[in-house]
């Protein structure tokens, strides 16, 4: 530092001290965006974010110094190329991000840049009338002519891959198209808070993809507790839940007489007994030939000599239920 001009020390000075005490720091390119839309876009963010423009090995330079007291900030010096401005802000960097990508519109070429993806002209008509743009939109290769009095593109035509620089004429005829392929506004290629630096690749994530994401680890996550019996405040309720299902399932199984089982008990006995009784309808009682269906058939008189049969006393459902218990336990 000690053969910086003066001047460039302040800078730097001015720097590290936004730096300290702002909580998040990134580092945007600003090539290609006219003044004006710059200082709209400055304006734009004003409370919530300040951009600064600053030349890039003193921006480097104060990353370092700023370093000793922000640990991981000199993460940033990498980022820092090309066209540079630099943002401090205290939301965070993920809505940072966002709210650089809000100042993004559509611009025209002037011819020189790189097209950021294939640009096309597509078969139609034009608002233009006959006269010397059809030769222009020619010279461009765009496939113009007249018909019916007005200029008409014939066909879809490829002008130019994407990667590849835009020559100044394809420039001008896609301006006359109002064809727009770059895209101007504050690109975030970093930011640092509380001692971590992310890309970009990292801010552009899709939001609703990582909260979908995040939604089905959570379940997956409580489901694996879940079968594992880990027990949790996420996960008490349906162990407890799932253990009573096992319990009731036990119960019935064995024949285990309780107060959650007994109905469930009773009811599988009696499904058993009509099972049990259809096979023989003719030994069953009225009532029991009404549950199968039978329609109130009398029973055919047994063979030999009758005998007075003795009025059975009917028995209480204690007493069932302990019958029962012992038939089907």
């Amino acid at each position: 530092m000690a053969h910086v001009a003066p001047r460039k020390l302040e800078a730097v000075k001015g720097l590290v001290q936004e730096f300290e005490r702002s909580p998040v720091i990134g580092i945007v390119n600003i090539r290609g965006i006219p003044a004006p839309q710059f200082q709209a876009m400055r304006k734009r963010l004003l409370g919530r974010a300040t951009l600064k423009v600053s030349k890039n090995n003193l921006l480097r330079i104060a990353l370092k110094e700023a370093a000793s007291k922000k640990k991981g900030l000199e993460g940033l010096v990498d980022v820092v190329q090309d066209q540079t401005a630099v943002v401090t802000a205290a939301i965070n960097p993920f809505r940072l991000y966002k709210e650089m990508e809000a100042t993004k519109t559509k611009a025209p070429a002037r011819g020189g840049e790189r097209a950021p993806e294939d640009i096309w002209v597509r078969e139609g008509d034009t608002p233009f009338k006959p006269g010397p743009i059809v030769g222009e939109l020619q010279k461009a290769g765009v496939p113009a002519a007249i018909e019916r009095g007005k200029v008409v593109i014939k066909k879809d035509k490829l002008l130019v891959k994407a990667g590849d620089r835009i020559p100044r004429e394809v420039a001008q005829a896609l301006t006359r198209l109002e064809i727009y392929p770059l895209t101007v506004g504050l690109d975030l290629r970093g930011a640092y808070e509380g001692g971590m630096v992310f890309p970009r690749d990292v801010l552009s994530l899709d939001d609703a993809k990582v909260r979908a994401d995040l939604s089905l680890a959570g379940r997956q996550a409580l489901n694996l507790a879940v079968f594992a019996g880990y027990a949790s405040k996420q996960t008490i309720k349906p162990l407890i839940s799932t253990a009573f299902r096992r319990a009731l399932a036990l119960a019935m199984e064995s024949g285990f007489p309780t107060k959650e089982s007994v109905k469930f008990l009773l009811a599988k006995a009696q499904a058993q007994a009509l099972a049990l009784a259809a096979r023989a309808p003719d030994a069953v009682d009225e009532e029991t030939r009404k549950q199968l269906g039978g329609g109130g058939r009398k029973a055919a008189p047994a063979k030999g000599p009758e005998k007075a049969e003795k009025k059975e006393e009917k028995p209480s459902e204690e007493e069932a239920a302990a019958g029962l218990g012992s038939l089907f336990g």
